[in-house]
């Protein structure tokens, strides 16, 4: 149901606003040092640790059946862009909410206070493995008929659509809701231990994913980042719903799946340009120019990330190096990798004048006396609103946002959903 449909107005939303500042510390202009953890209503358990992914297409349709009868599933997505030229979806982890009736929800436990809790429940919490022998277009199929909780899904959204040709319908974001409280530490690690008291094992961030068997240690970090995903929606939605910011979540939500699904498109000759190259002298923007080139294919070549072969900030000195003169060179290089750097180079080098690059302008002209004004409007509406209901004002609507709205109103309906616009006072 859309805003309009439930026709709330800016009125409805700041009395949800002051119950929020009168009974909760989750707005940002809570009295300093205040902070509590909100402990669970239930204990959560892991119904398994699988040693072994999912990889065999037996193994799926049990998953699926789990899957089948609930309507909301926890995901998450490892992959291994640290590793490998061309980043690939390397594991896909669920967690699915046990039913009752159909799964045992186990004995009653003791909750934190000392109660008997009758609603503590077991969870499947499992890892479907992408690069084995699988079928997995009966997995994208259940998948988009369900709800999906993530946390800072952009990303996850990103590789489901690359890796399973995936689309989502529905998600809930927990970072985004995170953020709708006004609660200023949203990573996973922080919401867990606000909500849960629980802190997260690091060490696994940067592993290659790809690898084959996985370390123990690598799937409990993995079944980790999903496990209490739907356990904190919940949480979250309570709150939304005090504040009466649930449909909020659900258009930024709607918002994120539209961006996700957007391939991102850029030109070919343009991936060169790389922090800095904007000052080179053209020349030497050339010579950048080939050096990524170079670097590029060498990274396809032994099926490494770009910055494995050498990082930016080493390549724009090696083309200022090269266009002054001199001939840089990196103890790493072998003789062969060496030899082609160097040739890539003189190439670009004896290249004429015609065939360099043209740097790009800067677009734009100076913003009217009006634009200006009516910017600074926007930012006082922005502000206050911000400070009204305890959100990061950058979360109603960043400067530059600003900046196009106030150029061209009518630019409002595509930077910004239903719920900033009326924050900001703006129609579409």
């Amino acid at each position: 149901m859309t805003n309009d449909e439930r026709s709330p107005n800016v009125q409805m939303t700041k009395q949800g606003s002051e119950r929020a500042r009168r009974h909760s510390d989750f707005a940002g202009h809570a009295v300093a040092g205040r902070r509590r953890v909100i402990p669970s209503d239930f204990v959560i358990r892991h119904s398994s640790s699988p040693s072994d992914l999912i990889t065999t297409d037996t193994q799926l349709a049990e998953l699926l059946e789990k899957i089948n009868a609930v309507d909301r599933v926890a995901v998450d997505t490892e992959a291994d862009s640290l590793h490998s030229y061309r980043e690939k979806l390397c594991l896909l982890q669920i967690s699915v909410p046990a039913v009752a009736g159909i799964d045992d929800a186990g004995p009653n436990v003791e909750t934190s206070s000392g109660t008997r809790d009758h609603r503590s429940r077991l969870q499947h919490d499992l890892i479907v493995d992408p690069l084995a022998d699988l079928n997995l277009q009966p997995l994208r199929k259940a998948l988009e008929e369900r709800e999906i909780v993530l946390h800072g899904g952009d990303y996850d959204l990103r590789m489901l659509r690359r890796g399973l040709n995936f689309t989502a319908q529905r998600i809930f974001d927990t970072t985004i809701a995170a953020r709708l409280l006004g609660i200023r530490e949203f990573g996973l690690a922080a919401l867990l231990k606000r909500y849960f008291g629980v802190e997260l094992p690091k060490g696994s961030q940067k592993a290659n994913w790809a690898k084959r068997p996985l370390p123990a240690r690598m799937v409990e970090y993995a079944i980790n980042d999903v496990h209490y995903l739907l356990s904190l929606a919940e949480k979250l939605e309570v709150e939304l719903d005090r504040y009466q910011r649930r449909d909020w979540l659900r258009q930024s939500c709607q918002r994120a799946v539209e961006q996700a699904a957007v391939a991102r498109a850029g030109k070919q000759d343009e991936f060169w340009r790389i922090r800095g190259s904007g000052s080179l002298k053209p020349q030497a923007a050339a010579v950048l120019r080939a050096l990524w080139q170079w670097r590029e294919k060498e990274a396809e070549m032994v099926d490494r990330p770009p910055f494995h072969i050498l990082q930016n900030e080493k390549l724009l000195d090696a083309a200022v190096g090269f266009a002054s003169g001199s001939v840089p060179d990196y103890k790493h290089f072998s003789s062969r990798r060496r030899e082609a750097f160097r040739e890539a180079a003189r190439i670009a080098l004896a290249a004429p004048e015609s065939d360099w690059p043209v740097l790009p302008r800067r677009r734009g002209t100076r913003p009217s006396v009006e634009t200006v004004r009516r910017t600074e409007e926007l930012r006082r509406r922005r502000d206050k609103s911000a400070e009204e209901f305890g959100l990061e004002p950058s979360f109603i609507a960043p400067r530059h946002t600003l900046e196009a709205i106030a150029a061209d109103q009518a630019r409002a309906a595509s930077l910004l959903v239903p719920w900033q616009r009326e924050l900001l006072g703006v129609t579409a």
